[in-house]
């Protein structure tokens, strides 16, 4: 599954987006990570995976944890259609979201987090001249054309009906409540999310013009690139410089159920041994 040379192995990561099963992520590094040594110099993200990247390099991986299970355990369904009549909103995804990221991420934890490697995010931008209402509909088309697409990790439809990917350097954020605006921008999925602005233009999920954003890292010697969902092995790329891992079996939780403290700690408990399995057999490759 993977490879050690002398030293750090791998000077760039990528976490790929997915909602809840990310926490995937968060599980495999923490195990493959003091094993191998793992230090990389950039790392690149988008949706789910920049909040879970976030997380990893500030420290605060267990906070996160207890804190988003004790808030999903307390919220009882996805959707609340009769909050549509009060004016509130539908999906509680957001008000969750945002809140377990802030409790996480506290002057020293920030501090960790900007000292730590170069966190490059990545949102989507949609062509220029195009209203937030056509943007949003261009971009549900284009979605679920990428669902119905097959034999590929990376996403094509968005890109040729015109959105751009921008990278952003998590370094340029002065304060928590920064980085909690651009991760849920990198994870902009209406209408679980309200449809965000970024200077002055609409954004959406990174995702939609590419769930694994290898190009946030480009010129590394090698990736690690974490996915978060199972592939079909004819379907994974083979680029020198690359190391993509996914989950060994289905991961439990839904992208955006907020209902299941107990998928996501399963999905989280997967994630570690996934990366004690990989840590392993790295280790015993590089004594051979």
């Amino acid at each position: 599954m993977g490879q050690r040379t002398e030293g750090n192995p791998y000077d760039a990561a990528v976490f790929a987006g997915g909602g809840c099963r990310c926490f995937w992520q968060a599980g495999f590094w923490g195990e493959a990570a003091p094993a191998l040594g793992l230090a990389p110099r950039v790392v690149g993200a988008t949706s789910a995976g920049s909040a879970f990247a976030c997380s990893v390099f500030a420290g605060v991986v267990p906070q996160v944890l207890e804190d988003f299970r004790r808030r999903v355990a307390a919220n009882e369904r996805n959707a609340y259609p009769a909050n549509a009549l009060r004016g509130r909103p539908v999906f509680p995804h957001e008000e969750i979201y945002r809140a377990t990221i802030l409790a996480s991420l506290d002057d020293a934890a920030f501090r960790r987090l900007q000292q730590g490697p170069d966190l490059r995010v990545a949102v989507a931008r949609p062509p220029e001249g195009v209203g937030d209402r056509p943007a949003f509909l261009l971009a549900l088309f284009a979605f679920l054309l990428e669902q119905r697409a097959s034999g590929r990790v990376h996403a094509a439809w968005a890109r040729r009906f015109g959105f751009e990917t921008e990278v952003i350097s998590a370094r340029r954020c002065a304060s928590p409540r920064e980085i909690a605006d651009l991760i849920l921008h990198a994870s902009c999925s209406p209408p679980m999310t309200p449809l965000y602005r970024r200077g002055g233009r609409a954004v959406f999920d990174g995702g939609l013009t590419d769930p694994v954003p290898v190009e946030t890292v480009a010129g590394a010697r090698l990736t690690l690139v974490l996915l978060t969902q199972r592939y079909p092995e004819e379907w994974i790329p083979r680029v020198a410089g690359r190391i993509y891992v996914q989950p060994s079996e289905t991961i439990p939780v839904q992208r955006w159920d907020y209902t299941s403290p107990d998928l996501v700690q399963r999905t989280y408990d997967l994630g570690r041994r996934d990366g004690e399995a990989f840590a392993r057999d790295a280790l015993r490759r590089h004594a051979a």
